[in-house]
């Protein structure tokens, strides 16, 4: 199992895809929202999660995102990850090759998607996508839609023979969940979702997250963080707003009206309007309107005034 201090930690700004109405990307006010992300200070910034829509781009526009993420970060000092995530196993491998060559501190993989895979088979892809990112460690996206959910105990017997893997991003769960990952997933860097990081610091278990607070407001989710450090309890207190503002005026439109993590995230950053982003998603995917962004808005800085800023 791996062991000592978290090297990857802290708020981790997602990119977002400008969709125009052609269904491009802007390219444009991609490059804009870098460079706000690395005004903001964030801690690192990460590209092609879900809400980076990495399932729905063309190798030509994944080069393209990472290469301009690369360059702009780099200039900067600003510490990247590139998200090589793809369903196809041999997609996202050459992902990952090409990635490497961009040296991020490090890569984001799934577990291929078709059919979910046995631990040995698991074992196995982690293994060849360490060989292949030459160096670069690997950070594993375990999501709660994936086709296997991997518990503490399973991730701990793949991690225990995956040593390129350092990280995981999944969602956390209730105590007997923490004391879990506490027994299995020790020197672990594991990724809670950002609305529950501050619970993940107090219990000793979370190295950071890939943050959904960061698309609502990445200077506000930066502070808050910095908080966990100095004042757990106030970042508590924090955490229990944010969870409300969550469970009542945004997971409802995922519960009810079925959209995607990703259109939840990009309305988020449509509330604070902090980038040229906006709430379109590439077809199929159906979007959530901007009106509700803005209905949304003056909730969201009543009731959340210090991520708000």
């Amino acid at each position: 199992m791996k062991s000592g201090e978290h090297a990857i930690r802290g708020n981790w700004a997602s990119l977002l895809l400008p969709i125009e109405a052609d269904d491009s990307i802007e390219f444009n006010k991609l490059g804009a929202e870098i460079d706000i992300l690395i005004d903001a200070n964030v801690d690192g910034i990460y590209s092609n999660g879900t809400a980076g829509e990495f399932h729905n781009q063309t190798e030509e526009e994944f080069d393209r995102i990472q290469l301009m993420l690369a360059e702009r970060c780099q200039k900067a000092g600003m510490p990247f990850i590139i998200g090589a995530c793809q369903p196809d196993p041999t997609i996202m491998l050459n992902r990952v090759r090409r990635a490497a060559s961009l040296d991020p501190v490090a890569i984001q993989v799934i577990l291929p998607d078709w059919w979910p895979l046995a631990d040995e088979e698991a074992i196995d892809y982690l293994n060849r996508a360490s060989g292949i990112a030459n160096g670069i460690p690997i950070i594993l996206y375990n999501p709660p839609h994936a086709k296997r959910v991997l518990a503490p105990k399973e991730l701990g017997t793949i991690l225990a023979e995956t040593p390129g893997v350092i990280g995981v991003k999944l969602a956390d769960g209730d105590s007997n969940w923490y004391v879990e990952a506490r027994d299995h997933l020790s020197g672990v860097s594991l990724f809670v979702p950002g609305h529950h990081l501050a619970t993940g610091i107090r219990e000793g278990v979370a190295a950071g997250a890939f943050s959904n607070v960061a698309c609502l407001s990445p200077r506000g989710a930066q502070r808050w963080t910095d908080l966990m450090q100095t004042d757990i309890d106030a970042a508590i207190e924090t955490e229990q707003r944010i969870c409300k503002f969550m469970d009542e005026h945004i997971v409802p439109f995922r519960q009810k009206s079925g959209y995607s993590n990703a259109a939840l995230d990009k309305l988020l950053c449509a509330i604070d309007n902090w980038g040229p982003v906006g709430t379109r998603l590439r077809f199929p995917y159906r979007w959530i309107s901007e009106d509700e962004a803005e209905r949304l808005r003056a909730v969201a800085k009543q009731e959340l005034g210090d991520i708000m800023i």
